[in-house]
């Protein structure tokens, strides 16, 4: 192995400890403590093993050569805004769901809540104030910690004999008609989380392989359900807890155990596990959802920005505080944690395939409002046969939820055919060169280059730049807008010379809508793209950015062209076709690039 093919295998694993721990919570943590004390190991392993496959998948689809994740989460952040905000607040309703209910309450009462909501501000104001490379850095401290810490609770456990040896299985129909669902959900899951969009990016931005880090990602998390097994059956299974809909748990068996111990260590080591657990979900969630919603309300067009802070706006402090409110209202019911993991197997799956679709090549074909509906309904089927219990119709209920990507599946596996149809333009071959230029990231202090059919500038106005009141002038942004017009030019057709030309390029017209207004150091990016043309004109869209406050303005420009005598309108001329025209994309929704780059970049 060469010395850079191993920087970049040890760089990937290095991304290992934050793929598995920021996971770990949400469909893994009491729950494996649950299936191996109900179901016994095969029981948990049925469990365990499609849950870390589901990871595997989601790094060695998106990792595969020539496809860029950045770009595919810029073509469909937009349709599925709704899908990765909902999957983000239910599992860290999960979390904090499970860390009361499980543990916290049993063990010490309601006056433990405060100690929850302080372990939930903490980890949330680290996401905050971390980046995901931080992130990654302070995960493998708290894997370290944690494993130790349920080292020390597992040695405690072994010492006391538990109640009752766990089988090696123990299946009624209730878990037969779970393991289709368990399938669905765990395979998708990943897919609708944005914390492991942003994570692979990030890997892919550094150079390392997607596939190697979430397959280390995998085996890591693995072993952490393991570890949660060995807990369960050191602790044994205790007595089941029976929740509103009369269902026995084994989610608090280990929690029954140090009840029963009293050991003051052995508590301390549980909930140091467990709080590490929780806190690398929390702060991952903050600091993915951030990065989400700052990218989007970058590139919003609504015009409530105009008026609502986009700050306020992309905080995930709104989608805490309603986990929090739903995880406070499932304990407030007696409702098992089963109830928050359904969605993932049922309500979102629609949703989810539609979204694996897009990013393996298919068309758009997501309608939410279809997704929503069918999914409702399959949600209802779930519920409905996990009372009763009707292992056939939790079976069903992921498929039923599955009918509403019918059309995405389809475009998916027809082949190239529509797609092809409706695909960019692509670029001749001496022209590949100006579409693959990068755009340097957002501290440096000016570049410009492609992003795909955009023309990209960056600057940094100064003083130079603002007026007497302290914004900047308003003729400045048009003539933002020339520079990058000029420069864009000249990318396309870097051999002009004035002297030499037959003809000349005109503004025939310019117009440019305000929305808000920037200030001296603050980041801004101008875009310009051919919108339209016809024989004789030339449309360009522009669109002038703050890295801070989002959009400032948008507006379009009309062109034409004259001859060098006596100014009379011409055609487009040859070699503006053939420079310039090639960058037109006609429908940029079909497009997998021309965004911001905010997601790259951030």
């Amino acid at each position: 192995m060469h010395a850079d093919e191993g920087s970049r295998l040890l760089r990937s694993l290095a991304w290992a400890p934050t793929i598995g721990l920021s996971w770990l919570w949400g469909l893994g943590f009491f729950y494996a403590i649950h299936v191996t004390v109900t179901y016994g190991w095969l029981g948990f392993a049925a469990f365990a093993l499609p849950n870390a496959a589901g990871f595997y998948l989601f790094g060695h689809l998106l990792g595969a050569p020539g496809r860029n994740p950045a770009e595919i989460l810029k073509a469909v952040e937009g349709r599925y805004a709704g899908l990765f905000l909902a999957c983000q607040l239910v599992a860290l309703a999960l979390t904090a769901y499970g860390l009361c209910a499980y543990l916290l309450l049993p063990l010490f009462g309601s006056g433990s809540l405060l100690g929850a909501l302080l372990l939930l501000l903490l980890a949330a104001a680290s996401g905050h104030a971390a980046s995901i490379g931080a992130l990654r850095r302070l995960h493998v401290l708290y894997l370290v910690i944690g494993i130790g810490a349920a080292l020390v609770a597992a040695l405690g456990l072994a010492r006391a004999a538990p109640s009752a040896p766990v089988p090696l299985a123990s299946f009624d129909e209730r878990f037969y008609g779970l393991m289709l669902p368990c399938l669905v959900g765990f395979l998708l899951g990943p897919w609708s989380d944005v914390q492991h969009w942003q994570r692979a990016v990030a890997i892919h931005r550094e150079g390392g392989s997607i596939r190697v880090a979430y397959a280390g990602g995998a085996l890591l998390f693995l072993g952490l359900l393991v570890l949660n097994g060995a807990l369960a059956a050191l602790a044994g299974p205790g007595i089941p807890l029976a929740s509103a809909d009369g269902i026995p748990e084994g989610q608090s068996a280990v929690t029954q155990a140090l009840v029963r111990l009293r050991d003051p260590t052995l508590t301390a080591a549980f909930l140091v596990w467990t709080a590490i657990a929780a806190a690398s979900t929390i702060d991952s969630f903050y600091c993915a959802t951030r990065w989400f919603l700052t990218a989007v309300t970058r590139r919003s067009e609504s015009p409530l920005l105009a008026f609502v802070p986009a700050g306020l706006v992309a905080s995930p402090l709104w989608t805490l505080i309603a986990a929090c409110a739903l995880a406070a209202g499932t304990i407030a019911a007696n409702l098992s944690m089963m109830y928050l993991m359904l969605p993932f197997a049922t309500l979102f799956v629609g949703a989810t395939l539609c979204l694996l679709c897009e990013a393996l090549g298919a068309r758009p074909a997501y309608d939410g409002v279809l997704c929503a509906m069918i999914g409702a309904a399959s949600a209802l089927i779930f519920v409905t046969g996990y009372v009763a219990p009707a292992g056939a119709l939790l079976a069903i209920a992921p498929l039923v939820g599955a009918v509403g990507a019918l059309p995405a599946i389809v475009n998916l596996f027809a082949g190239g055919a529509g797609a092809a149809e409706e695909a960019p333009r692509t670029l001749p071959e001496g022209e590949a060169a100006l579409a693959t230029l990068v755009v340097p990231r957002e501290d440096s202090v000016t570049s410009h280059g492609f992003d795909g059919p955009w023309f990209v500038l960056q600057l940094l106005p100064t003083y130079d730049d603002t007026n007497s009141v302290g914004n900047v002038y308003f003729a400045n942004y048009f003539r933002w807008v020339g520079k990058a017009r000029e420069l864009f030019f000249h990318a396309c057709m870097p051999d002009f010379d004035l002297a030499t030309t037959n003809f000349y390029i005109l503004t025939r017209s310019f117009n440019h809508d305000f929305r808000r207004e920037a200030r001296e150091f603050e980041p801004i990016v101008v875009r310009i793209r051919i919108a339209s043309y016809n024989r004789k004109f030339v449309t360009l869209a522009h669109e002038i950015h703050s890295r801070t406050q989002g959009l400032l303005g948008r507006g379009e420009q009309s062109l034409m062209f004259v001859d060098t005598v006596r100014y009379r309108p011409l055609d487009i001329p040859a070699s503006v076709m053939s420079s310039f025209l090639p960058h037109f994309v006609k429908d940029l929704s079909k497009a997998r690039s021309g965004a911001l780059g905010g997601l790259a970049e951030a």
